[in-house]
């Protein structure tokens, strides 16, 4: 088992998806538990992000 089965990414996109992070979610998401926020959406409040940010092991935003 990879050691990226169990780990937790939060990917968070702040202008929206580009080809690039489109690339590295799908990478991501074949072997890690996933998330993706894309705050152009506004479908999530501010005190949930941040609940988000501190439950994934790891974050990346774009």
């Amino acid at each position: 088992m990879c050691a990226c089965m169990t780990m937790s990414i939060l990917h968070i996109l702040n202008d929206g998806s580009t080809k690039l992070s489109d690339q590295i979610i799908d990478a991501h998401s074949r072997e890690c538990h996933t998330e993706v926020v894309d705050l152009n959406k506004k479908e999530i409040s501010y005190e949930d992000l941040v609940d988000k940010i501190f439950y994934f092991e790891r974050v990346i935003s774009w």
